[in-house]
């Protein structure tokens, strides 16, 4: 199993790319008046059968050819399940992926979000042909952060620039921080 949250988010938006999405959108939301903390991710890439969607609980399914196991969502779909919380994917083909797991926040078993910025930061630098659309709310405060912006500012210029990359994790750093008063989750 996954040790952190947004490892899990990383497994699952990588999924995203893999089949083709080209905007990935990504919300994670902490509540702790309602104890819970929510991660939604939907993507546009081309979706899944019935039949798949229904296999895709099953650690031993995969589509990948590299491997004979799929263990990203059984993973993530048990961490939330075991904090006490739910897991819900919807697909269509041709319309895309839609993942939600929600945890309760003060449960023992719950894993932490763990390092949310860089792995929003690794999605965003490794897939410059995916725009992400990222937010980020704590107890009602929020941003949001879309690469959409970021290129029309930018032009041409990639990601992968070393100073575009240490911009947009500044950017993600200070505005988590900012929303969130620092807390580790």
């Amino acid at each position: 199993m996954m040790t952190e949250i947004s490892l899990n988010i990383l497994d699952v938006t990588e999924n995203s790319t893999r089949a083709g999405a080209s905007i990935v959108h990504i919300t994670v939301e902490v509540d702790e008046e309602k104890d819970l903390l929510r991660v939604l991710i939907e993507d546009n890439g081309c979706g899944m059968s019935k039949e798949q969607l229904a296999s895709v609980k099953d650690p031993f399914f995969t589509t990948r050819t590299t491997r004979k196991v799929g263990l990203g969502v059984p993973f993530f779909r048990e961490a939330a399940l075991q904090a006490n919380g739910s897991f819900d994917i919807e697909s269509e083909p041709g319309v895309g992926t839609k993942v939600t797991a929600e945890f309760q926040l003060s449960n023992i078993d719950r894993m932490p979000l763990g390092d949310i910025t860089g792995t929003i930061h690794q999605l965003v630098i490794y897939h410059p042909d995916t725009d992400f659309v990222y937010k980020y709310v704590f107890n009602g405060n929020s941003f949001t952060m879309d690469t959409r912006e970021f290129r029309e500012v930018l032009g041409d210029v990639p990601f992968d620039t070393k100073e575009v990359s240490d911009y947009i994790k500044e950017y993600l750093s200070e505005n988590k921080y900012n929303t969130d008063n620092g807390k580790n989750i």
